[in-house]
């Protein structure tokens, strides 16, 4: 059995393609960005009258 670490072993990393990535981000951004704006107007009527 030989180590990972060893130098005729290395494996290339595997790349992401750029539309998943970005497609991740957008299924996670848009909620929370709703979430927050809703946050502050919530809070903007609680605090500012």
């Amino acid at each position: 059995m030989s180590s990972p670490a060893t130098p005729g072993n290395q494996q290339q990393p595997s790349s992401t393609p750029a539309a998943l990535i970005a497609f991740a981000w957008t299924l996670v951004g848009v909620p929370l960005a709703y979430g927050l704006y809703q946050t502050v107007k919530t809070a903007s009527s609680l605090f500012g009258g």
